[in-house]
C-alpha cells in the first residue's frame, strides 16, 4: 500500500485528491495548520474523513515539516496548502509569500534531507502567466505575475525545478487554471455568484455584488484536475504540466448562465462596484493543455455549462435542507 501526504487536505482541492487516492488504496495522511481548529465540511461532504490521518503542521516551519514527513513516511507528497485567494495576496503578501514560497521551499529541502525516494507535487497556478493576450499559456509561455500570489508561486514553481534539477528530487509542478466545484468557499468569486443566485431564488432580496465582469477566465472543473496531477506522479521522469480546459469566458458569461439556471435575469441582482476591483487585474487567462494530452492522456471534459450546473444543483440541495 502507497503513502500518500496532502499538505492542505481540507482544501477543495485536498479534498478531490484525498478521494481519489483512497479509491486508489493508498494510506492518506493529511495536514491542515490546527486541526483540532480546521473545518472538515469538505472531507466530511465526500463521506471520507474518517479514512485520513490527520495531523497539524505548520508548513513554514521547517522542523515541523520534517517531523511530519519522518512521521508519515510517504511515498508521494502533493503541496496544495497555502493563502489561495488572488484578492487577500494584496492585503497580506508577506503571509502569502510564506505559505506558498517558504512552505514550498521548507517541503523540498525536507525532502532533499530525509534522502528517501519521495515523489513531490507544486500546486502552481496560471496567475503566473499573467494576461495571455497574445493566445493561450503553455508550458513555455514566459512568466509575467501581476500580484503578490503571483510571485509567490513563481517563487515555487523555480524552486521545484531547481531541486529537480540539482537534487534529482522526483518534482513536478501542475499550472493548473481555474477550477471549480461546489467545494469551493465563498470567498472566490465562482462560488458567490452561484451561492447568491440561489439565496435570491429562495427568496432572498440582496444583491450580487461585483468588480470587474469582463474578465475572461479558463474555467475547469476540480474533480478532473485532480487526476491529473496524481498522473504527474506516476511518470517515469518528473515534468511541469499547465493543466486548463482552452476555452475562454468571461465573468459576465458565467454570472449569466448560473442566473438562468435559477430562472433569472441576473441584469435585475447584480451591482458593479468599483470597490472590489484589484489593484492589478488579469484581462485574460486561458490555456493550452496539449502537453498533458500527449504526455499523461487527459483532458477537460467538463465546460462551463456543466461546472455551473453542478454547482447550482449542490447549492439548491443545501438551501433545501
Amino acid at each position: 500500500m502507497k503513502k500518500v501526504l496532502i499538505c492542505g487536505v481540507t482544501g477543495q482541492d485536498g479534498a478531490y485528491l484525498a478521494r481519489l487516492l483512497i479509491l486508489k488504496g493508498y494510506e492518506v495522511w493529511g495536514t491542515s495548520r490546527d486541526v483540532q481548529m480546521a473545518t472538515m465540511k469538505n472531507l466530511n461532504a465526500l463521506g471520507i474523513a474518517s479514512n485520513i490521518k490527520l495531523m497539524s503542521m505548520t508548513l513554514s516551519n521547517y522542523e515541523d515539516v520534517l517531523k511530519s514527513i519522518l512521521l508519515s513516511e510517504p511515498d508521494e507528497i502533493y503541496n496544495l496548502s497555502g493563502q489561495t485567494s488572488v484578492a487577500l495576496s494584496f492585503k497580506q503578501p508577506i503571509e502569502t509569500f510564506e505559505s506558498i514560497s517558504i512552505a514550498n521551499l521548507n517541503l523540498l529541502e525536507a525532502i532533499k534531507v530525509t534522502g528517501r525516494s519521495i515523489r513531490f507535487y507544486n500546486a502552481g497556478s496560471s496567475e503566473i502567466f499573467g494576461n495571455c493576450i497574445k493566445g493561450p499559456a503553455n508550458e513555455s509561455t514566459a512568466f509575467h505575475p501581476k500580484s503578490p500570489y503571483a510571485i509567490a508561486k513563481c517563487s515555487a514553481f523555480w524552486q521545484t525545478e531547481n531541486y529537480r534539477d540539482a537534487y534529482k528530487i522526483f518534482a513536478c509542478t501542475g499550472i493548473l487554471f481555474n477550477h471549480e466545484s461546489p467545494l469551493r468557499a465563498e470567498r472566490f468569486v465562482t462560488q458567490k455568484v452561484v451561492q447568491t443566485a440561489c439565496r435570491i431564488a429562495s427568496g432572498s432580496d440582496e444583491k450580487l455584488s461585483l468588480g470587474d465582469i469582463g474578465i475572461i477566465r479558463d474555467w475547469g472543473w476540480a474533480p478532473e484536475y485532480v487526476e491529473a496531477i496524481w498522473r504527474m506522479l506516476q511518470l517515469d521522469n518528473p515534468d511541469d504540466y499547465v493543466l486548463s480546459t482552452g476555452k475562454k469566458s468571461s465573468l459576465e458569461d458565467f454570472v449569466k448562465t448560473t442566473f438562468e439556471c435559477c430562472g433569472l435575469d441576473w441584469r435585475k441582482h447584480v451591482i458593479l462596484d468599483e470597490g472590489l476591483l484589484r489593484p492589478n487585474e488579469l484581462r485574460v487567462s486561458y490555456g493550452d493543455s496539449s502537453k498533458a494530452e500527449k504526455e499523461l492522456g487527459w483532458s477537460a471534459k467538463y465546460g462551463i455549462a456543466e461546472i455551473i450546473n453542478e454547482m447550482v444543483s449542490a447549492a439548491k440541495l443545501e438551501y433545501k435542507n
